[in-house]
């Protein structure tokens, strides 16, 4: 075992430092505990300090324990640990932007590290406006909330996290209505209701005042969500349990489950009315949140145990997963087939769509593509929006339909 180490047996003011930068990647949203940062300095004191990169090892080993987290890190090192260049553009994506065309878009920051390295950064004071002109040549510009409709989850900040969250609290979701086997009054001529029109006759002595009609009910489509809550998903996760509490609002019948090494039914902590409460109650009850995946097992677990339970020719089940599977890629494609046939029709939503070059080249990505009706971008409100709108059997519009 290590001895224990003291600020003054490190160099300098390097002690505090490793501290401070613990604190700020805990800020930025890592497990790194005390103990880590204890660890940190041990390790050091044995490792030494010949070498940048060997300082950048060493604070990785003991700091990191998931490979999701290692590009906050390498991120969060270079700009604490005097990257000039990544220092700057951290500094300017917290000046007000100025709005106005870009000849190269710049590269995507984390605003997370941004707002845990500046935690005192306050607004700073608009610029002062300028008188308006009129031009025919007007330039293309964007509001703030349009801006944040097209942000990644991923990269959001907490005030923009929360943003989001009210603009999805604020969406009129609709579902698609879909004709069931029963009937219901209708106010309007059309099929006659000869039970309810003999009743009447009864209540009238037997004259006949007026025929009596029906129609067929209809009911919104069931919705089933399957939401993958691994390491590399459970932010994005995160926002679509707070879409499924916002579709159990839509006056249907939803049913939720997490999975990532084991399924777990989520559906009634997810009833709650806040839904940040519910979100709460779903990460305390989930054991395996941030963890590791196993789709295939989970799906085999889904379809032994709760396939009778919640799906029916009306349901349409929403599969939220990067697709990624490390397991049996056989048995996944067969518990894919086996799923689709059960349900009315199964929606992917895959995060890795946001990148324009996205190929289908893993072995799981493969196995469950061929037995999805549609594959769905899940990573900005617009996607949420998109995912709405073909939820409710409205058009869409071309330019988001997928071939």
């Amino acid at each position: 075992m290590l001895p224990a180490t003291t600020a003054e047996q490190l160099p300098g003011h390097l002690a505090e430092n490793v501290m401070h930068f613990g604190r700020v990647l805990r800020a930025a949203g890592l497990p790194v505990g005390t103990d880590r940062v204890q660890l940190a300095l041990q390790a050091l004191q044995v490792a030494g300090l010949e070498s940048r990169r060997d300082f950048r090892t060493t604070l990785a080993a003991c700091m990191v324990d998931r490979a999701e987290h290692r590009a906050m890190f390498d991120q969060a090192f270079h700009i604490f640990w005097r990257d000039p260049d990544l220092l700057g553009r951290v500094m300017a994506m917290l000046l007000p932007r100025v709005q106005g065309r870009e000849a190269v878009p710049p590269p995507p920051e984390n605003r997370r590290l941004g707002n845990a390295l500046f935690p005192q950064q306050g607004e700073r004071p608009a610029p002062p406006k300028e008188e308006t002109k009129l031009e025919l040549d007007a330039s293309l510009t964007w509001s703030e909330q349009e801006q944040l409709r097209k942000q990644d989850f991923e990269t959001m900040s907490a005030a923009e996290w929360a943003a989001a969250k009210r603009l999805l609290r604020g969406m009129n979701l609709l579902l698609e209505p879909l004709a069931t086997r029963r009937f219901e009054g209708a106010a309007r001529p059309g099929r006659v209701d000869w039970r309810a029109t003999l009743r009447s006759m009864g209540r009238h002595g037997g004259e006949l005042p007026l025929l009596r009609f029906k129609r067929v009910r209809e009911r919104p489509a069931p919705i089933v969500l399957l939401a993958d809550i691994s390491g590399s998903m459970s932010r994005y996760s995160r926002m679509l349990l707070h879409f499924a509490h916002a579709l159990s609002r839509a006056n249907t019948r939803v049913q939720s489950f997490s999975f990532g090494t084991r399924l777990t039914p989520i559906t009634r902590a997810l009833r709650e009315r806040d839904a940040d409460l519910a979100v709460a109650r779903v990460s305390h009850q989930v054991q395996d949140w941030s963890g590791g995946t196993r789709l295939a097992a989970c799906l085999h677990q889904f379809n032994q145990r709760w396939a009778r339970r919640t799906l029916d020719s009306r349901t349409t089940v929403l599969l939220v997963t990067d697709g990624l599977e490390h397991g049996d890629v056989a048995q996944l494609g067969f518990e894919a087939e086996r799923l689709s046939k059960s349900c009315r029709r199964l929606i992917w939503l895959n995060p890795l769509l946001r990148y324009e070059g996205f190929e289908p080249r893993a072995a799981g990505i493969k196995a469950l593509l061929p037995h999805v009706d549609r594959l769905l971008p899940a990573h900005n409100l617009d996607s949420l929006e998109a995912l709405g709108v073909l939820l409710s059997g409205r058009p869409e519009p071309i330019h988001r339909r997928l071939s």
